[in-house]
């Protein structure tokens, strides 16, 4: 099983807007839309996809979650959107009631901080809810937003929050990777691959040395969808030469238990 945890989708009408201003500087590879993902996910052999939103202010929080929380479960695990400058029962609320058990943290589009109080406190509400985070980890942006997801935050958040399932993009530090590895590698937190625009940009042996350290047993492949492509990023991983059983817990078997899925039978 194939499973991506990392793949950003917006509606049909909003995702070329959005893909038009050239995220964190990268060109896209994809439509950004759901259906687009879905023929990406054909064509790649993905089983299932981690879809990520993000509502950039409060005021779209709702309306960001309702859309999310209606993707077809049968290929797409939604993780919907909070917003530090809404109450933590609101955020919470919004979650539940639509069905949603995972949410995305991106310090460098929604202006937060992983150092700032009132995400740590929306965390905790998380964390009590069982809910999965995954969020931003480094650079990607101007030095304030980069502060904003810094990799020694992370730290902060796992010594702090207890109980919080923490998934850390881009291996806890996109272009921070030596302050990543000093902040987050032996801890719990789950580190995810993707390194847009492809994984293959990172030194190979610093990649297999990073997953030998942290554990392989708490790394997700996650592609960073609709800016890698899929299929590019799955071969980067296949391309490290990991023993058979970390090879597969990486791309899809570390991410279905973290998140509590069966394995899949194909007819």
């Amino acid at each position: 099983m194939i499973i991506d945890a990392h793949c950003h989708v917006w509606p049909d009408h909003i995702a070329p807007q959005v893909l038009a201003q050239r995220p964190a500087g990268l060109d896209p590879r994809h439509d950004g839309t759901l259906d687009g993902l879905r023929r990406t996910m054909d064509e790649a052999g993905i089983d299932l996809a981690m879809t990520l939103a993000v509502a950039t202010v409060a005021k779209n929080v709702a309306r960001t979650n309702e859309f999310i929380g209606g993707v077809d479960r049968s290929r797409f695990i939604p993780f919907g959107t909070v917003h530090p400058d809404l109450p933590v029962a609101a955020n919470l609320a919004s979650l539940r009631d639509n069905g949603i058990g995972g949410v995305k943290l991106h310090p460098l589009f929604q202006g937060l901080s992983l150092a700032d109080p009132a995400v740590h406190e929306i965390l905790h509400g998380l964390a009590a809810e069982g809910i999965v985070v995954i969020t931003h980890a480094g650079a990607g942006g101007d030095a304030q937003a980069n502060d904003r997801g810094a990799p020694h935050h992370l730290r902060t958040i796992i010594d702090t929050v207890p109980g919080l399932r923490l998934i850390a993009c881009h291996f806890g530090g996109y272009h921070r990777l030596d302050e990543a590895e000093q902040a987050v590698l032996g801890t719990g937190v789950h580190l995810e691959t993707s390194w847009p625009p492809t994984l293959r940009g990172l030194d190979a042996d610093r990649v297999r040395e990073i997953i030998a350290r942290h554990g392989a047993s708490r790394i997700i492949y996650g592609s960073d969808w609709p800016m890698s492509d899929p299929a590019t990023e799955i071969a980067a991983v296949r391309a490290l030469g990991l023993p058979t059983a970390d090879e597969e817990a990486i791309l899809g078997g570390n991410l279905a238990r973290l998140l509590g899925i069966a394995p899949l039978t194909h007819d």
